[in-house]
């Protein structure tokens, strides 16, 4: 095997995901060569330190990217459309956390414990799914292949962090403003073209993104699209409602999956300790269950609350829980990177 070690640039790297990615790749020892920060204008000239030594973020261009084999961008769509094609121009590969190119027919959408095998179907780009999407089918994908899957039905509950930092710091103010007996005056959720907003301390707003014409979130309909693209499965049904509440990391989900075939409920059990990257958590009569504030800061998915559907024999209940930072976003990006350079140093 090669010593070879790879020129990688994160765009968005002051973003919560960016700092996210940047701590992964020092923790898990990415062989980097040369570790390039990008940013917006108005961020460049910070530094960031990776293994002791302090880097300055960059202005990201279209000729950020020379010389780059790695680029992992989380800085929202738009700057993933305009420059994630100069970095494949560059010849570099990246793994793009944004909507950008997700339901792009030539564009693989991957989460390694489901679809690895996608990753080698790129054409410069792998789309990173949605953050609540990613949990889910991580979750789902051993029950998929042992039973078959017709329906899923899922309501999410997703914490304030994946609107971005000023989310979180607008919860902390407004829990503040409440407990203080002060007026709440709230900016920034929920997140979408209308200046109406709403406050989110001590509350549930049950629109994350922008209402599309079905009736449906744009969240929602990423669930939907996205889990039929990622299982390669059009002729499954699936409906979501996403929910932000006034939780910091860790989105939850509550999931109703109709099987194709009937089941027993210690052997979804055992299939799902198994899983690559879900950890069970299923002992209700010790009250022990996935939690929010136990999933944050871990890269797994946690599953739990396993109960057969009272009203169909085939029909299964769960819930889901993952740091929406973690696995929903840096993590699966770094595994996918991972995956590449370890194919790349194996045929070096």
């Amino acid at each position: 095997m090669s010593n070879q070690k790879f020129n990688v640039a994160v765009v968005g790297a002051t973003g919560a995901v960016g700092e996210q990615i940047i701590g992964l790749l020092e923790k898990r020892d990415f062989p980097i060569n040369k570790l390039k920060l990008l940013s917006s204008k108005r961020s460049a000239g910070s530094t960031i330190n990776f293994r002791g030594q302090d880097i300055t973020v960059e202005e990201a261009t279209p000729e950020s990217f020379e010389g780059i084999e790695i680029a992992l961008f989380s800085a929202g769509g738009d700057v993933s459309k305009e420059l994630a094609p100069h970095a494949v121009r560059h010849g570099a590969v990246c793994i793009d956390n944004t909507n950008a190119f997700r339901m792009d027919e030539n564009t693989p959408l991957v989460v390694p414990e489901v679809n690895q095998e996608k990753i080698s179907e790129h054409n410069g780009i792998i789309a990173n799914p949605n953050c609540s999407t990613i949990q889910m089918v991580a979750a789902l994908k051993p029950l998929y292949d042992r039973y078959g899957i017709s329906k899923i039905i899922v309501s999410t509950y997703q914490a304030v962090s994946g609107a971005g930092s000023r989310a979180i710091d607008e919860m902390l103010r407004q829990s503040k403003a409440v407990l203080s007996g002060e007026e709440v005056n709230p900016d920034i959720l929920p997140v979408g073209s209308l200046p109406v907003k709403h406050q989110i301390a001590f509350n549930a707003i049950p629109q994350i993104d922008k209402f599309q014409d079905n009736g449906y979130t744009l969240e929602e309909m990423k669930m939907v699209r996205e889990t039929k693209k990622i299982l390669s499965d059009d002729t499954l049904g699936v409906t979501a409602t996403c929910v932000r509440i006034p939780v910091i990391y860790g989105h939850s989900e509550s999931v109703y999956v109709e099987l194709k075939e009937n089941y027993d409920l210690e052997e979804v059990k055992a299939l799902l300790a198994e899983a690559p990257g879900v950890t069970l958590v299923d002992d209700p009569a010790n009250q022990q269950y996935p939690l929010a504030t136990d999933a944050a800061g871990k890269p797994d998915v946690f599953v739990g609350r396993l109960r057969r559907d009272l009203g169909n024999e085939k029909g299964l209940n769960m819930w889901i829980v993952s740091d929406n930072l973690q696995k929903g976003a840096a993590w699966n990006a770094v595994q996918i990177a991972e995956i590449i350079a370890s194919e790349r140093l194996s045929n070096a």
